[in-house]
Formats: structure tokens, C-alpha cells, sequence
């Protein structure tokens, strides 16, 4: 149980905000810290998207595609952390672009968030089908497909609803276990695949082989649509800020929390990646197969062994999309709370027996299987495409998370330029000198992705977002300019307001 003294001191840091302590309080540092990791989770995007890694930059997408995207996130990470450390609201990236700037900042910064929230959701509870099914139907003897992908997918998001549902202390719980099930799966596989491949693994130097490519697009380029495997497998981890109204001490353990889930997250993916790709028998058949990661583990491991860790691996996949909703319906709460959405007071609504906002998590649930949906009716409708649901998920998440994780950023660089934010506005948390240096890189990192994110193949996330952003434009001027009125409390707290606030807190 958390320390009662200081839980209520982080309730009152919380009231000088102008919000209610109604979500129960009882996350410690490692439980937040869980959170994000399981969200980003090595056992699901780089493995749920190792074949289009291969398939893009061979297997030095994984020597050096890996560390390239990993040193930029755990940049981006920083800066996301250090702004948790100042303002420690569930609103996390859309209160801190409001009180940077203005509301509408916030405002926007929120929907994009949602959009890349649903994204997410989306794309992992999708991962654990597409790896889930093909072994159930290996016990029941039927054939996996895209319809009977589409309902195990269906009925995860239910398993993950109802648990989000139960309460949170259950789902901490789930969260704290994930983080050590995914380590000693990754320990489980790396120590197979080690010692067990069939015929042994190959040298080294084959990981940071370059310039080969199983695609028909020039290396260079085929490299940087491949980068969507290791950049989507690091989003998230804002999920330690969304969660920050129910940890204890959120001003340091929710910004460690996102900065050392993505630290943890470089190391042992890295280690895993490399033993998967030296563990490669035959890389044109893997990319060519239905799922690469189980062509290669079945093909270097093989019989039951192989199969039970393929087991493993997908129940990471499902703990990964149990943190994503938890974080998910939490920023929608949020947002909710200052009458963001249409039906706010629905979506703000927390369930009086298990403190957890029960209709956030179903309306999460929901709207992540209809955008699952609505690409399967448009496959089914266009069957030619090439473009795998996977990506278009994936690369929807990416775009739409890093861009809202990119404004409040900015907001924070340009209000350091006019003066309005200063160091000495800074949280307990905070990159000192290093600072500036820092957020404009993370900037310049967000700006070249999210480029890259939508080039072909993947150019039907670029429409999926453009659509949704035209539709964001239409509700600014339907919804936002008559009914949101932002977080008038924290938007009322001046810089140096802030500030004192911070001092109180120490």
C-alpha cells in the first residue's frame, strides 16, 4: 500500500490544478514504469513487424535500424519526461500544450493523441490475432483467415475491456507481472535460439549487412519504409504521464517511467533481434511466408518447443494491449473531464465500485475495433491491395502519437524563447543544459518520421489521417469554438504560479 502522508500530499499537488483526486492512487514507481514498457512492448512491434523489416532493409535493419530509432525515441522520451515532471495531470500531452500556449493547442494536441491512441490499441490487439490464430487453429484444425483473424481480435479487445473494467489495482497488478514476463521471455528465447537453432547461428557481421532488400524499391528508400518496425514498437510510452494521477510521487517516478521503459526497451529488443536474425534460415522464404517471426522460430527451433515459445511471445503480445487501453481510456478521461468530446460527461464518468473510468474503456474498445473494421471491409471490397492491416495500423499510431508528442515540444521551445517558460519552471525531473539541444533534435526526429511513416506502401495511413484531420478541422468549428472550455484551472496558473506550486510540493 502507498505511504497514506504521501498520497495526500500528491493530492493536494493534484487540487492546484483544479481536479479531484477520483482515481485511486496506488501506482508505484515500477508499476508506472510497467505501464510503458508493456505498452512498448519488444514481443510486440518488433516482432509482430519483424517481416517488414526484413522484407524492407534485410537484416541490417535490425543491426542498425534498431539503435538508429532507439537513440531518437529515447531522445524524444526526455523531453516528454521532463515536461510529466512539471505538470502532472492524466491530461499529460494535451495540458501541457495548453497551458505552453492556449486551449486550442490543447485541444488539438488531445484529438491527434486519441487518433494515434486508437491506433495503437488497434494495432496490437491486432498483433496478438494475427499471432494467436493461426496457433488456435493449429489445435482445431480449421484455417486461419482475415474474417477468423477479425474476431479473436474482436474478442481480446473484450478480454482487455472487461479486465480495464475490474479496476485498476488488478491491471497494476498485470502490469508489474508483464514487465518480468516479457524479460524472461525475451531470456527464454535469446537462450533457445542460442543453443538450440538448428544447425547453429550465423556469423555476426550477417546482422549489419546492408544493402540488401527483398522489395523492389532502391535500398536507401526501402531502408526508411522499414524503419516502421523498430519506430512503432517505440510508442506509448506517454503512457506513464496518462497514468500519472494514480501514481504515487508522479513528479519523478512517472518521468523515469517513460524515459527508462524506453532505455530498457533499446536493450533487451536489441539483444533479441539479433539472436532472432542470426537464428534466419532462409530469409527470402520468411518474408515471402504469412508471419516472418513464426516462419524463422519454426524454422531454426521447430516441434513443440518452438511452438510453446511462439506461445510466449503472443501472451506478451496480449499483456502489451491490456497497458495500451489502460492508457488510452485514461487520456480520454482526461480530456473528457474538461468537456473535450462530445458526451463528456459520459466519457469522464468513473465507476463508483471500481474507480476507473468504466465508459472511456468501452468506448476505447470500441473504437479501436471499428478502425480494425472499416480495413477489413476496404480489403474485402479491393482485394488487389498490397498494403498489409498491420501497417496501416501501425503506421496510423506512429503518425498520430509522435505528432502530439511533438507539439507540446515545440510548445515548450518557443515559450522558453519568449520567456514565459523558463529553468527555474522546471520539474525535479529536468535535462538542465541539455535541454534545448535535446527538444529540437527530438523535434527534427518527429518531423523526418512522420514523413517517412507515409510514403508508399504505406500511403493509406496518409489518407486514414488526412480524413481524420479534416474531420478535426469540421468539430473545431462545430463543437470547440461553442462548448470546450479547456483546463480552465490549470490554465489559470501562471509560470511563476507553477513554480511555487513546485516548491510547496518539495
Amino acid at each position: 500500500m502507498a505511504d497514506n502522508k504521501q498520497v495526500l500530499q500528491d493530492k493536494e499537488d493534484l487540487n492546484r490544478f483544479g481536479y479531484a483526486q477520483e482515481l485511486l492512487r496506488d501506482m508505484g514507481g515500477f508499476s508506472n514504469f510497467a505501464i510503458s514498457f508493456s505498452i512498448i512492448s519488444i514481443l510486440t512491434g518488433a516482432v509482430s513487424l519483424y517481416g517488414h523489416g526484413l522484407l524492407y532493409g534485410g537484416p541490417g535493419m535490425m543491426g542498425f535500424g534498431w539503435p538508429i530509432v532507439a537513440l531518437f525515441c529515447l531522445l524524444v522520451a526526455a523531453s516528454l519526461a521532463e515536461l510529466a515532471s512539471a505538470i502532472p495531470t492524466a491530461g499529460a500531452l494535451y495540458h501541457w500544450a495548453a497551458i505552453l500556449n492556449n486551449k486550442r493547442w490543447g485541444w488539438y494536441t488531445a484529438w491527434i493523441n486519441l487518433i494515434g491512441q486508437i491506433g495503437i490499441v488497434a494495432g496490437i490487439d491486432y498483433s496478438v490475432a494475427l499471432f494467436a490464430d493461426p496457433l488456435i487453429a493449429n489445435v482445431f484444425g480449421y484455417t486461419s483467415t482475415d474474417t477468423t483473424i477479425l474476431i479473436v481480435f474482436g474478442i481480446v479487445l473484450l478480454l482487455h475491456g472487461i479486465l480495464n473494467h475490474v479496476g485498476i489495482r488488478v491491471v497494476a497488478r498485470l502490469n508489474d507481472f508483464s514487465a518480468w514476463y516479457h524479460i524472461i521471455v525475451v531470456f527464454i528465447l535469446v537462450i533457445s535460439l542460442a543453443f538450440f537453432t538448428k544447425g547453429g547461428l550465423k556469423p555476426v557481421d550477417y546482422l549489419f549487412q546492408v544493402g540488401q532488400t527483398f522489395s523492389e524499391k532502391p535500398y536507401f528508400l526501402a531502408f526508411l519504409i522499414g524503419l516502421l518496425q523498430s519506430q512503432w514498437t517505440f510508442t506509448g510510452y506517454d503512457a506513464s504521464a496518462h497514468a500519472i494521477e494514480e501514481t504515487v510521487m508522479p513528479r519523478v517516478r512517472a518521468p523515469w517511467g517513460i524515459f527508462s521503459s524506453v532505455a530498457f526497451s533499446f536493450v533487451f529488443g536489441f539483444i533479441m533481434l539479433s539472436f532472432v536474425t542470426l537464428s534466419i534460415k532462409d530469409a527470402q522464404g520468411a518474408v515471402a511466408s504469412d508471419n516472418a517471426f513464426i516462419y524463422v522460430i519454426d524454422h531454426a527451433l521447430g516441434g513443440t518447443f518452438g511452438y510453446v515459445v511462439l506461445w510466449l511471445v503472443t501472451l506478451a503480445m496480449w499483456f502489451c494491449g491490456l497497458a495500451s487501453i489502460t492508457s488510452f481510456s485514461r487520456m480520454m478521461y482526461a480530456f473528457s473531464r474538461d468537456k473535450g468530446m462530445p458526451f463528456s460527461n459520459q466519457w469522464s464518468e468513473v465507476s463508483r465500485k471500481y474507480r476507473t473510468p468504466a465508459k472511456a474503456i468501452w468506448l476505447a474498445v470500441i473504437l479501436s475495433f471499428v478502425l480494425a473494421l472499416v480495413d477489413y471491409v476496404i480489403k474485402k471490397v479491393n482485394p488487389d491491395t498490397t498494403y498489409t492491416t498491420i501497417a496501416f495500423l501501425t503506421a496510423v499510431s506512429v503518425v498520430g502519437l509522435y505528432v502530439a508528442y511533438g507539439i507540446p515540444i515545440f510548445l515548450k521551445l518557443r515559450a522558453e524563447a519568449k520567456g514565459i517558460f523558463q529553468p527555474k519552471h522546471l520539474g525535479p525531473w529536468n535535462l538542465g543544459s541539455w535541454s534545448k539541444a535535446i527538444n529540437v533534435l527530438s523535434l527534427i526526429w518527429i518531423v523526418f518520421i512522420c514523413i517517412v511513416m507515409v510514403i508508399p506502401p504505406n500511403q493509406n495511413a496518409a489518407y486514414a489521417l488526412i480524413g481524420m484531420f479534416i474531420l478535426l478541422v469540421i468539430m473545431d468549428f462545430g463543437y470547440y469554438k461553442k462548448r470546450f472550455e479547456g483546463p480552465q484551472a490549470a490554465l489559470n496558473l501562471s509560470a511563476e504560479e507553477i513554480k511555487q506550486k513546485e516548491a510547496e510540493y518539495k
